[in-house]
Formats: structure tokens, C-alpha cells, sequence
């Protein structure tokens, strides 16, 4: 940590120490002040210059409490030290006090104690021996009573800009930490989403064919074959994609490694054949004029048709259609399929993680597209999507 950071998040001191520092500063003062050599008429310190020192002093350690209060015992005793002659001249006192409190105190208070100030000082200098009160002591006694009680208003305004901006920085530091954390739990969903769709449909696939080939391994073993032959690719083929999040999850920011690049529509006759390998008779029909796509979408298109093809194959069949539509604004994707098989195997069904629609809604949503998904009236499920490409932004 820089060390002016730890100069300023270290603990200042109590305002207790500050101010009984500043009276112990004071009362050294006066004391020194007090050896000096008299002029004339001028008395000599007695047992009450002590009172009335004390009295100038002390009352200090309370004014930020009781600033009115405080500025009346001072000012009073001032006039009493001044009256009764008793040198030297306590100016110093009032000035402290006026600049204390102008620090400290809001401004109804430190205006009048500025006037009782002028006054009470105005009292003391008129009733200074001859040859001790001039003009130019009028003058520097006016002036350094309104010096002080400026620079204690500016540095009450200083520290209150400077609260305000601390108070505005760690509102500014927390909403950045939630912007962060909302930032990692939008990446953690992504992600969720990838793994979702990677393993689901590969499991789902490997599960459909784990299932064909326990039940022909005796009867047709070339079946059992392709069955394995099958559950080798689409392993493979996930385990490829695996990496690829991996390594999108280890890039440092700076790294830019050679990944596998991510799936798009052009791996769709890729991922129809695993499909029908795994049993789903399933048709790709594309229409209108394609357009160049964003990666996100391009991703986003590929991986519903894998999902709603997933399910199909889990809970659907024997049959299903995938139909695109290329507009210029607008991607229309609908996957379609006639009801569940009859003789499908039990493993089939298994390792549903019951997620699929859920991502799908959250992935059309990032591009504030539409999605339609439910039974249809003849039998078998339909899921239709709308992505708008004229609001996405690659």
C-alpha cells in the first residue's frame, strides 16, 4: 500500500488530544508571556492572574460542545484581566477561540462569538495602560480576530467538500463491488449455460446409445458397433468443447491462446448427424438469404437447436425438423418433432438436469429476442425463437 494511503486511512487523533494540546500550548504561553518585564501601569501577577489565566484556557477543551457558553467564560475573563491590568496583553486566547469555534461550529454560532469577540477585544485594548493601546494595535487586533475567523470557515468548508467526496468515493467503491459481483454472476450463468448445453446433449446422446447398444450387443453386434462408434465422437466431440471453456477460463486478459473457435450454424449438419446416430431421424430446412452473424448470435442459434434437439431425443421422436429463416432484421429458428417413441431405452431419459428451457429463455433474452416453447396440438413439442439482428451489437 502506498504509504500517503496508510498516512491517510491511519486513525487521527481524538478531538480531546487536539484540544488539550492546543490548552497546554496556551498555557505555556501565557506563562512565558508573564516573565516578561511590566510596563507601566501595568500590574504585577498575582494569585487571580492565575484564575483568569486558567479561565482564558481551559474553558477551550469544551467549545465544540458548548461554543457559546465556552466564548462567554473566555471573553469575560478577558475583560476582568484587562481591567484589572495585569500584563502582558491575552489577545492570543480570543483568537484561538474565535478560530475554534468558526472550525467547529455551524454558522449561528460562530457569528455571534466572532461580534463578542470584536467587542470584548475592543474592551480590552481601551482600557490598556497609556503607551500600551495604539492604532496599529486596534488595527492588528480587528484583523487578526477576522483572519481567524475566516480561515477557521474555510477549513470548516474544506472539510466538509472533502467528507462529501469521501462519502461520494465509497459510494461510488461499493457500487463498483456490486458491479463486479453482478458482472461474475452474469459469467458464472454463461458458463453454466456452455456446460449445460455441451454436456446435456452429449450425455444425452452417449446415453441413447449406451442404451441401443446393451439391448442389440447379442443380437446385432455391427449395431452394438455403431452404437460405440457413436459414443466415441460425440465423447470426443464433448470433451473438445470442455477444453475450450477451459481455456477461455484460464486466459489471463493478455493470453490470447488458439482455442477451438466456438460452434455456429455451419456445425449444424455436424450436430444433425450425431443426432441421428443417436436415433432421431431429423431434416434441416433453411430459407431466405443468410446474413453475416455476430458470434454471440451465431453461438446463441447453435446452441437452442442442440438443446431442443437434446430434449427431443430425451423425451421426443421418432422424428423432428429444424427449420431457419433468414431475414434482414431477423433470425427465426423453430425445431419441431411428432411425439415420444415408442420403444425408446430407459437410459434415454436419463440425466435431464431440467435446465434447457431455462437457458434458452436467458440466452434469447440477452438479445431481447422472443421464444415460444410448448406441446403441439397434434402431439410432440414446438420451439420457435425470434432474434432481432438489428439491435445486436457483435
Amino acid at each position: 500500500m502506498h504509504p500517503w494511503r496508510r498516512l491517510r486511512q491511519a486513525a487521527p487523533p481524538s478531538p480531546l488530544v487536539i484540544d488539550g494540546s492546543v490548552v497546554a500550548a496556551l498555557l505555556v504561553l501565557f506563562v512565558i508571556q508573564l516573565q516578561t518585564a511590566l510596563i507601566p501601569g501595568q500590574r504585577p501577577t498575582t494569585w487571580l492572574t492565575w484564575l483568569l489565566a486558567l479561565a482564558m484556557t481551559v474553558p477551550f477543551l469544551a467549545h465544540r460542545e458548548h461554543p457559546l457558553l465556552v466564548a462567554a467564560v473566555v471573553l469575560s475573563a478577558l475583560v476582568c484581566y484587562s481591567v484589572r491590568h495585569y500584563g502582558p496583553y491575552p489577545g492570543v486566547n480570543a483568537f484561538v477561540l474565535v478560530f475554534g469555534v468558526s472550525l467547529h461550529a455551524e454558522r449561528r454560532q460562530s457569528l455571534p462569538v466572532l461580534v463578542a469577540a470584536l467587542a470584548g477585544l475592543s474592551v480590552a485594548v481601551y482600557t490598556q495602560p497609556a503607551g500600551v493601546a495604539t492604532a496599529s494595535t486596534w488595527f492588528s487586533t480587528f484583523l487578526f480576530t477576522l483572519v481567524a475567523a475566516l480561515v477557521g470557515e474555510n477549513l470548516r468548508h474544506r472539510r466538509a467538500r472533502w467528507a462529501a467526496l469521501e462519502e461520494r468515493a465509497g459510494f461510488l467503491e461499493m457500487e463498483r463491488e456490486e458491479r463486479a459481483r453482478r458482472a461474475v454472476t452474469e459469467e458464472r450463468l454463461r458458463i453454466a449455460r456452455e456446460l449445460h448445453d455441451v454436456v446435456a446433449h452429449s450425455m444425452s446422446v452417449i446415453a441413447v446409445q449406451s442404451g441401443v447398444g446393451h439391448h442389440v450387443l447379442d443380437t446385432q453386434p455391427e449395431e452394438a458397433r455403431r452404437a460405440l462408434a457413436a459414443i466415441e465422437t460425440t465423447s470426443r466431440s464433448a470433451l473438445t468443447e470442455m477444453r475450450r471453456l477451459l481455456g477461455v477460463l484460464r486466459q489471463d486478459g493478455e493470453s490470447r491462446a488458439a482455442l477451438t473457435p466456438s460452434p455456429g450454424l455451419a456445425d449444424l449438419p455436424f450436430l444433425l448427424e450425431q443426432v441421428r446416430k443417436a436415433g432421431l431421424d431429423v431434416t434441416l430446412t433453411e430459407t431466405g438469404v443468410a446474413a453475416e452473424l455476430s458470434g454471440p448470435v451465431d453461438l446463441t442459434t447453435y446452441r437452442i437447436v442442440q438443446e431442443a434437439l437434446t430434449n427431443i431425443l430425451k423425451h421426443g421422436g421418432p422424428s423432428a425438423e429444424v427449420r431457419i429463416t433468414h431475414s434482414p432484421t431477423e433470425l427465426y429458428v423453430e425445431v419441431l418433432d411428432e411425439g415420444r417413441l415408442v420403444d425408446v431405452p430407459a437410459a434415454a431419459s436419463a440425466a435431464d438436469t431440467g435446465h434447457g428451457l431455462i437457458g434458452m429463455r436467458e440466452r434469447v433474452a440477452v438479445f431481447g429476442g422472443r421464444i415460444v416453447a410448448g406441446a403441439r396440438p397434434g402431439g410432440g413439442f414446438r420451439v420457435a425463437v425470434h432474434l432481432p439482428l438489428t439491435s445486436v451489437r457483435p
